[in-house]
């Protein structure tokens, strides 16, 4: 009877040491399961409780940092690799985000995160987040919209993003992530993703695509007519001439008399060149065979003078007086 009594109570310890690690599976009691489900105190990386350089690796990413005995459970359970969870504020279930797992160091009861993750979640220092393993489909579309003007600054925003996301395991749509370039921090909110709204990226060949940052304003720029260019003054001169010959009847543009011989004070409309009328392919048929012509433009800009001396002019003229003055 006491051989009896001490089996049992050996039973006893040994399944309540694996209900305490979730390994209810090996003795086929209830459902068979792989779910990773568990509430942890959260903190920022730059809570103080981490080295620098751990506590820039969150900073920098979309990961976070779990205790050890969470990779004990996991370890324990039927799930997909790579590890994603979601992260859901216990306060506010509408509050969500989906993450990957940088390291298992992290104080039992305790879990660090990145600081823009706690503020999607509207979490603080110490408040308690809900934690959950998930499977997500890989990505093949994100949209971003930056959330300040001086993302423009950068030379190449798409090669700076896609080096940022390698530090990112999943992307979920309404999320405000932060970047690290240049030892400053950018901001991008998550328009879209695809195929669902939580994705995941690792090793994915995903389009990316961006929004106009908030607060830009688009330049409108007055659209300057074309100008036709036309090489050398004898390429100029040619077409001028070629243009002349196929021109069409205009009426008056002859030239006026007066009826008293004097040249009158208006000026005749000159039938200038118009560049504008010009129509592109216009061959030059003045080129030979075997030469090579190097069209420069080369003409300088004419400044256009008024002729004073056509122009009548009254009480110009010099008086002479019919007796000579005394001396």
């Amino acid at each position: 009877m006491r051989e009896m009594l001490i089996s049992i109570r050996f039973f006893l310890r040994f399944y309540d040491k694996k209900l305490r690690f979730g390994m209810l599976d090996e003795f086929r009691i209830g459902p068979r399961g792989n779910v990773f489900k568990n509430k942890y105190r959260c903190y920022s990386s730059s809570f103080g409780a981490l080295s620098e350089t751990k506590s820039n690796d969150i900073q920098k990413g979309g990961k976070v940092i779990l205790p050890p005995s969470a990779l004990d459970q996991l370890s324990r359970l039927n799930i997909s690799y790579p590890m994603l969870f979601k992260l859901t504020n216990s306060n506010k279930t509408n509050r969500s985000t989906h993450c990957g797992v940088l390291e298992f160091v992290a104080e039992e009861g305790i879990m660090f995160l990145p600081y823009w993750m706690m503020q999607n979640l509207l979490l603080a220092e110490g408040d308690l987040v809900l934690i959950e393993n998930c499977t997500l489909p890989v990505a093949t579309y994100a949209k971003f919209k930056p959330q300040s003007t001086e993302f423009l600054d950068i030379s190449d925003p798409k090669a700076v993003l896609e080096n940022a996301l390698r530090n990112f395991a999943c992307l979920t749509k309404g999320d405000v992530i932060a970047i690290q370039y240049n030892n400053r921090q950018y901001e991008l909110y998550v328009l879209e993703v695809r195929p669902q709204d939580a994705v995941c990226i690792i090793e994915c060949d995903i389009s990316l695509e961006f929004d106009a940052p908030v607060g830009y304003q688009k330049q409108e720029v007055d659209s300057a007519p074309e100008q036709t260019t036309f090489g050398t003054p004898d390429v100029k001169k040619a077409i001028e001439d070629y243009m002349k010959e196929n021109a069409e009847f205009s009426a008056f543009e002859g030239t006026g008399f007066r009826l008293d011989g004097r040249k009158k004070n208006t000026k005749s409309k000159k039938n200038e060149f118009d560049p504008s009328q010009v129509k592109r392919g216009i061959p030059n048929y003045k080129w030979k065979v075997g030469s090579i012509t190097y069209n420069r433009n080369n003409t300088k800009p004419k400044v256009e003078e008024d002729d004073l001396s056509n122009n009548f002019s009254a009480f110009k003229g010099k008086g002479q007086a019919l007796r000579k003055k005394r001396t």
